[in-house]
C-alpha cells in the first residue's frame, strides 16, 4: 500500500465524522427539542421503570454516538439523563457517554491528522513550534481549562487535543474529570424537568452562566491555570 492510500485510510474516520455531523446538523436539528422530550416522557419513564439497565445502556450508547459524531442534541441528551435517571446516577451515565464519545472523535482526529501535524511542528522552528512546546509543558492545565471553561465548544476541545497529539490517557482523564461541573449542573436541571413540563415552561439553559455557577467554574479554571502562571514566573526570574 502506498503512502497516499495509507494516509487516506487514516484520515477516513475523521472525515466520516465530519460528514455525519454535517448531515445531522441539517436533518436532525429541526426535530430535536424539548417538545419531543415532553411528548414522549411517559413512554420513556415507563421503559426505564420496566427495563432500567437496558434503558441505561441504550442511553449511554446513544450519548456516545451523539458525542463521537458531534450530532446536535448533546445538551438535550444530558438533560434527558437527569430526567430519566435523576441526578445520581444520571450524572455518571452522562459523563460516561460524553467521555467515551469524545474519545472516539479524539482518536479519529489524532490518527488522521494529529500525529503527522505534531511531528511537523516538532521538526520545525519559529513561533508555532515554541507555542506547541509551551502547551506541551502544561498539557494537563490546558486540557482542564478547555473542559472547565463553558466558552470552549466540546467538539473544539476534542479536536484541539488531537491536533496537539495529546496522549490518550491524559485526554481521557482530563475529559472525564473536567466535564464533571457542567455535567452536574445540566443533569440537575434535567432532574427537575418533570416539574418544568407540568408547569408548561421551558428549562433555563443559561443557568451555567448564573453567578453562583459561573464564579466557581472560573475559580476552578484559575486553579487549573495556576501551574502555567507559575512556569511563566519562573522563566521571567531566570531571564
Amino acid at each position: 500500500m502506498d503512502k497516499a492510500k495509507a494516509r487516506a485510510l487514516r484520515q477516513a474516520p475523521f472525515l466520516v465524522i465530519l460528514a455525519v455531523a454535517g448531515l445531522g446538523f441539517v436533518f436532525l436539528r429541526p426535530w430535536l427539542g424539548f417538545d419531543m422530550l415532553s411528548d414522549y416522557r411517559d413512554e420513556l419513564m415507563h421503559f426505564v421503570a420496566g427495563h432500567y439497565w437496558r434503558a441505561a445502556l441504550a442511553f449511554m450508547f446513544i450519548y456516545i454516538l451523539i458525542a463521537a459524531f458531534s450530532l446536535p442534541g448533546a445538551t438535550l441528551t444530558t438533560l434527558t439523563g437527569g430526567f430519566l435517571f435523576g441526578l445520581f446516577p444520571g450524572v455518571l451515565f452522562n459523563i460516561a457517554g460524553a467521555t467515551l464519545g469524545a474519545t472516539g472523535i479524539f482518536l479519529a482526529a489524532r490518527m488522521g491528522y494529529g500525529e503527522r501535524l505534531a511531528a511537523r511542528i516538532d521538526a520545525s522552528e519559529g513561533p508555532v513550534h515554541r507555542l506547541k512546546q509551551g502547551i506541551d509543558e502544561s498539557q494537563w492545565s490546558v486540557l482542564f481549562l478547555m473542559r472547565l471553561l463553558p466558552i470552549v465548544p466540546f467538539f473544539v476541545a476534542n479536536v484541539v487535543a488531537a491536533l496537539l497529539n495529546v496522549s490518550l490517557w491524559r485526554f481521557f482523564v482530563s475529559t472525564a474529570l473536567g466535564i464533571v461541573p457542567g455535567a452536574l449542573v445540566y443533569t440537575s436541571v434535567g432532574a427537575g424537568l418533570g416539574e418544568v413540563f407540568e408547569a408548561g415552561e421551558r428549562p433555563d439553559l443559561g443557568v451555567i452562566f448564573a453567578p453562583h455557577i459561573l464564579w466557581p467554574l472560573i475559580g476552578l479554571s484559575l486553579l487549573a491555570a495556576l501551574p502555567i502562571f507559575m512556569k511563566l514566573m519562573r522563566r521571567e526570574r531566570r531571564g
